[in-house]
């Protein structure tokens, strides 16, 4: 991996569904609980528990990150780890904002938190 690509860091996004859950926002590295395998980046905005991944906030990798394109459920697959094939979440509406998500199984993952920087192994 190049030092260029370890050193980039992604900006939070700002917008009315940031203002709606108070402003706040903070980067997650999200990990399988079962294996310890990266899974993405993601920016929470607002408090609580982490239940679901809204596409639109998943910054990496690139393959997660681009399903924010979709406009369909049916075109979303489940997300599960790519290293032990754990289910971490199911395609979901949140109908109240009629945003695409993944709803989350809770103890599939783990979550650390970060300063939007790439992602790199030691």
């Amino acid at each position: 991996m190049s030092e260029n690509k370890r050193q980039f860091k992604h900006e939070a996004k700002k917008d009315k569904y940031t203002k709606a859950r108070g402003g706040t926002s903070q980067f997650y590295y999200l990990f399988c609980a079962t294996c310890g395998e990266f899974l993405a980046l993601y920016q929470k905005d607002g408090p609580g528990n982490l239940l679901r991944l809204y596409l639109d906030r998943i910054f990496e990798p690139e393959q997660l990150a681009s399903l924010q394109n979709k406009t369909s459920k049916g075109d979303i697959p489940t997300l599960a780890c790519q290293k032990c094939k754990t289910q971490i979440g199911f395609p979901m509406v949140y109908a109240r904002e009629n945003r695409l998500a993944f709803r989350l199984i809770h103890g599939s993952f783990r979550k650390e938190k970060c300063n939007g920087s790439h992602y790199a192994k030691n």
